[in-house]
Parts: structure tokens; C-alpha cells; sequence
């Protein structure tokens, strides 16, 4: 899960340097870096665990391929989720040309809605089959290991809802055509559903998924 996290993060970060390489996006690193370093510290302070033999279930070249895809997927997420919210706080009463005070001031810096929601839609539109391809090479990998391709594990099953969330946001996003603040909450949820599978699911739940020993 350290791993996880960190190559989870480089993705981030990474899709961070492609979409914001423009100057005037320059003020979104600083809500980008934010969330990283929270998960940076959470899992060098918390989740470290010395390395151990590999159970024989994940002694197969798929745990590279599956790992580093649903991570790609997962650091482009970080990058659409940070947009979406910032676009929620853009289009709040803190984005008006009325509001005062420091806060007020300070979203008033960042890009207008429709770039923050175009940032938004272009990092899902990338991340969606990205991670979708990960939770396919997993269910390939599970069937090798365990002999069936999807026994909706708490794992599985979040990283599902997950997916269709974002699935439903793309359609409303591009078919229905929202451009809203409420495609925007779609989108959070999918990121919030993809915390909730991080944290939750890996170190409460009992399953397939639970492998990471928290040092």
C-alpha cells in the first residue's frame, strides 16, 4: 500500500505537469501538492512496511501491470478530483466579484469555471479507461490466482461503483450535456469513492485486497 501511494502520487504529479504546464494554471499546483503531501505523509509515517516474502497468490507478472495501471488511473483521478472541487468553490459565493475577505481573494485568482471544469473533464476522459484497463488486468490476474474472475471483494466491488460514477459523470458531462456544478459533484464522488477504496477498504475490511501490513 506505501508503494501504492507513492506511485499513485508520481502519477499525480505527473499528470499535474502535463495539464498545468501553462503559466496561468500555475496557482492549482499549490491545491494539487496539497492533497500529495497528505498522502506522502500518511504513508511514510503510518503504512511503511518492511519488505516481506510475496504470497504465492501475487507471485505473477500481472501484480506490476495491474498495480502501476489502477495507479496511473488513480493519480489522473487525484488531478480531476482537485479540479472539481476548485470549480465548486469557483462557482460558490466565495467565486462572486462581491465576496471579500482573503479567501474570497484568493479564489477569485484561480481559472474561470470553464477552465477548471475543462481540466476536469479532459484528466476523467484519460483516467477512466486507464483504471478501467487495471480492474480488467485484475480480474484477468484473478482468475489465474483464485480461479474466478470476480467474486466482488469489498475491493472489487468499491473500485466498481467507482468506475460507474465516473461513467455517469462522463455521460452527463458530454451527452446530457451538464457543464454544472452538478456533473462537478458526480466527479467528486467518484473521488471520494476512490479515498473511501484507498483507506478504508484496504486497511478495514476484511478480503482478497487486504495484503498491506501497516508498520
Amino acid at each position: 500500500m506505501y508503494e501504492f501511494i507513492n506511485l499513485t502520487c508520481l502519477s499525480g504529479l505527473i499528470a499535474g505537469a502535463v495539464v498545468l504546464r501553462r503559466a496561468r494554471y500555475r496557482p492549482l499546483w499549490v491545491f494539487l501538492l496539497v492533497p500529495v503531501l497528505i498522502l506522502l505523509t500518511v504513508s511514510g509515517r503510518w503504512l511503511y512496511a518492511n519488505a516481506a516474502p510475496v504470497m504465492p497468490a501475487l507471485q505473477s507478472y500481472w501484480l506490476p501491470i495491474h498495480v502501476s495501471v489502477v495507479s496511473l488511473g488513480s493519480g489522473v483521478f487525484l488531478v480531476a478530483g482537485v479540479a472539481s472541487i476548485l470549480f465548486l468553490v469557483r462557482t460558490s459565493r466565495l467565486g462572486e466579484p462581491t465576496g471579500e475577505g482573503a479567501l474570497a481573494g484568493m479564489v477569485r485568482r484561480l481559472p474561470d469555471a470553464q477552465t477548471l471544469d475543462g481540466i476536469a473533464y479532459r484528466t476523467t476522459i484519460f483516467a477512466f479507461p486507464v483504471f478501467g484497463f487495471g480492474v480488467i488486468f485484475g480480474a484477468i490476474w484473478a482468475e489465474e490466482a483464485w480461479g474466478r474472475y470476480w467474486g466482488w471483494d469489498p475491493k472489487e466491488t468499491v473500485s466498481f461503483v467507482a468506475w460507474v460514477v465516473y461513467a455517469a459523470y462522463l455521460h452527463a458531462r458530454s451527452t446530457a450535456g451538464w457543464r454544472d456544478r452538478k456533473a462537478a459533484w458526480i466527479n467528486v464522488a467518484g473521488f471520494v469513492a476512490m479515498v473511501f477504496n484507498l483507506f478504508f477498504v484496504n486497511l478495514v475490511t476484511v478480503g482478497l485486497h487486504s495484503y498491506a501490513g501497516v508498520g
